[in-house]
């Protein structure tokens, strides 16, 4: 069967930079999931978005599917005709539901008697055929926030969509879509190449749109402007700042990259350089430049989408550009440099921080109380921690946070400093949101690490305590990254505290019926329940995290210890077997009921194998318990690995349910001992299949 590259390209105005990758990955996705309905075979597949255009090439795409078999089945054989022998009303309609003569009916014999019906032969659906369908299926589909129409058309699209392409190797001329032809005509850069392209093949799509100045392909793109900005910044001898949401807006900006380097007035370099960096970054789309040292430099990257024969002007234009935005940030910080953090204490009396809880005022006071409690737990220092928290949220009432958001903390650090606040204070107030996401980096100092985790412990159990769990992907408060910011401080610092007692002193901090009953226990849940998104990238079986919650552990860098030893222990030959046995042992103690703490008596011990038992579990079981003190969780694991055969032969010879109660309730009390031993480390029956 004929096999050829199919080309899809949507001619548009320009597309929303903020999701031009997701649309383009979007329009790959649907487009296999579409060509996969219609049973369309192809080797493979790639995405293009540029802002004027997205497409898809799919590789081999197979002509026509395969036949497909079909049979219906109509009325049973004795409805199907009347006394006289003629078709009955049933099966004449059965006939025309299928689209053919009552004549050519057939007889088809089921499991439930004769009936009439129909087998056909369905010839597979057309790639040329399938085509105006999919593409507006594909165009009404695509994830699009906000659509607009334009035209008489009823189909609507992010931005009016100018032409068409569809290509089938190299033929076209599949119908329309829209009004428009779907045709073998795309267009260059809208300067370099203004006149339409009549494209040879769809193979030849991006080879014909480079020498049209587009760069089609979203990653090729990005790692040409990648190059180039590193490029222009080591003409300076410098380093760029790449962020890599910053590079993907570029891409989504341009079709044809071209680097300039630009300058600004030394004279705003005063200004902290996160201030100026982030006024280049989310206003101007510039990449910044810094030095050996990462001290900013009076510099910039822009990437231009045009290839100018006055590169200069271009140049200038950008620098006039910039200049005022830096002016207004080295307003903001002149101005902020007149008030202290401390005065502003009282601005935050004015700012709503959660109606039930207060304001940012009433937040920073708690933050500051348990910040100074877990400074001395974690050995930090606690007047420190108590200023540091109290002023955190300072910054939020000045100038240039009012203007760059993305400054929270940082901006309060640098006034801190100014202020003459303790270095500690200083650097807790700018680091107290770290981390910002997902791998990003921790704060680095005692009492920065206090401040943070009592910033999110009082968030944690204010909006918990009032009802306001999160539900779907609705979390306005933040919960979810405040909980895995509290588990990777307290396991990746080492920080060896009980999360449950964590939370009760920031319950502490509220006053008396704000938080309701049960919100501790509450918040603990959720937030153990984040701890697997944490080890994502082990593939850690969710089972393991289950049998290690079930030891009830409360100490996060506890439960990852034992984490770590009993994943080490399910690789063992034997784990699988003593998984088996202790879920047996957990059911016939759960049918047993309670126990009453008997204890194994030597003189009820008549088998040899449970005679051995006993004896291993006693020469272990100080030892274990010596390596649970040192949470030394793998050594308890290996020796228990070793009673492997011991529990074999005792469930092989040995009747716990003896028909002697008194031995029965010996049996069960050596089981529960057994038990003991397991599920001090974790409960290792939740691994049984």
């Amino acid at each position: 069967m004929s096999e050829r590259t199919l080309l899809l390209e949507l001619g548009c105005e320009e597309l929303p930079s903020s999701s031009l990758k997701e649309l383009g990955e979007a329009l790959e996705h649907l487009t296999q999931t579409k060509l996969a309905a219609l049973r369309l075979t192809h080797s493979g597949s790639h995405w293009f978005a540029t802002p004027r255009r997205l497409a898809v090439r799919i590789d081999a795409l197979a002509e026509q599917a395969p036949a497909e078999q079909r049979e219906a089945l109509g009325p049973p054989v004795a409805q199907a005709r009347d006394e006289s022998g003629n078709w009955t009303r049933a099966a004449q309609g059965f006939a025309k539901k299928q689209a053919i003569a009552v004549e050519d009916l057939e007889v088809i014999s089921t499991p439930k008697g004769e009936r009439v019906g129909v087998r056909q032969t369905l010839p597979g659906a057309r790639v040329q055929d399938a085509l105006p369908a999919l593409v507006e299926e594909l165009i009404t589909e695509l994830p699009v926030a906000k659509r607009m129409r334009w035209g008489n058309s009823r189909l609507e699209f992010a931005r009016p969509i100018h032409w068409l392409v569809a290509l089938y190797g190299e033929e076209s001329g599949f119908g329309s879509v829209l009004g428009m032809a779907l045709s073998n005509r795309s267009r260059g850069h809208r300067f370099h190449a203004g006149e339409e392209i009549v494209l040879k093949s769809a193979d030849s799509y991006e080879d014909q749109l480079r020498d049209a100045h587009v760069i089609v392909d979203f990653a090729h793109r990005a790692d040409i402007i990648r190059e180039q900005v590193h490029g222009a910044a080591a003409d300076l001898g410098a380093h760029a700042l790449i962020d890599q949401d910053l590079l993907v807006e570029v891409t989504s900006l341009v079709e044809w990259p071209v680097a300039l380097t630009g300058s600004f007035d030394r004279e705003f370099l005063h200004v902290p350089q996160e201030a100026l960096i982030s006024s280049m970054q989310s206003h101007q789309k510039y990449f910044p430049v810094v030095d050996g040292g990462g001290a900013l430099l009076a510099n910039f990257i822009t990437v231009a989408n045009i290839e100018s024969s006055n590169p200069a002007s271009v140049v200038a234009g950008n620098e006039r550009v910039i200049r005022p935005r830096l002016a207004d940030a080295a307003f903001f910080f002149k101005q902020d440099l007149e008030h202290s953090l401390e005065s502003r204490l009282d601005q935050l009396a004015d700012v709503v921080f959660q109606a039930q809880l207060g304001t940012l005022l009433d937040k920073s006071r708690r933050a500051a109380g348990l910040a100074a409690r877990l400074a001395v737990l974690t050995g930090g220092n606690e007047e420190n921690a108590h200023r540091a928290g109290l002023l955190s949220k300072t910054d939020l009432v000045s100038e240039m946070v009012l203007e760059f958001a993305d400054l929270q903390g940082i901006a309060g650090g640098h006034y801190a400093r100014h202020d003459g606040e303790v270095p500690a204070v200083c650097e807790a107030i700018a680091q107290h949101y770290w981390p910002l996401q997902a791998g990003s980096p921790l704060p680095e100092g005692d009492t920065a690490v206090a401040v943070a985790l009592a910033d999110r412990l009082d968030t944690l159990v204010g909006i918990f305590g009032i009802g306001q769990k999160p539900s779907g992907s609705r979390d306005p408060f933040g919960l979810r990254r405040a909980s895995i910011a509290v588990l990777r401080l307290l396991i990746e610092k080492d920080l060896d505290l009980d999360l449950r007692e964590l939370l009760t002193m920031a319950a502490e901090a509220f006053p008396p019926d704000v938080i309701a009953e049960g919100t501790v226990s509450t918040a603990l849940d959720y937030i153990y329940d984040r701890l697997p998104a944490l080890f994502e990238a082990e593939q850690i079986p969710i089972e393991l995290f289950r049998a290690v919650r079930a030891c009830g552990s409360t100490r996060p860098r506890d439960f990852v210890r034992r984490l770590e030893a009993l994943r080490a222990f399910v690789e063992r030959p034997e784990a699988a077997a003593l998984a088996a046995a202790n879920k047996r042992v957990g059911n016939i103690l759960a049918k047993a009921g309670e126990l009453d703490g008997e204890e194994v008596s030597a003189d009820l011990l008549q088998e040899s194998a449970e005679k051995k038992l006993v004896a291993a579990i006693d020469a272990m079981s100080a030892d274990n318990a010596a390596a649970l003190r040192k949470t030394d969780y793998a050594a308890v694991l290996t020796r228990l690995a070793t009673l492997r055969d011991t529990v074999d032969q005792f469930f092989d010879t040995v009747m716990v349910n003896a028909e002697d109660p008194r031995l029965r309730a010996n049996r069960l009390a050596l089981l529960a001992n057994l038990r003991g031993e397991f599920t001090a480390v974790a409960d290792i029956s939740l691994l049984a299949g």
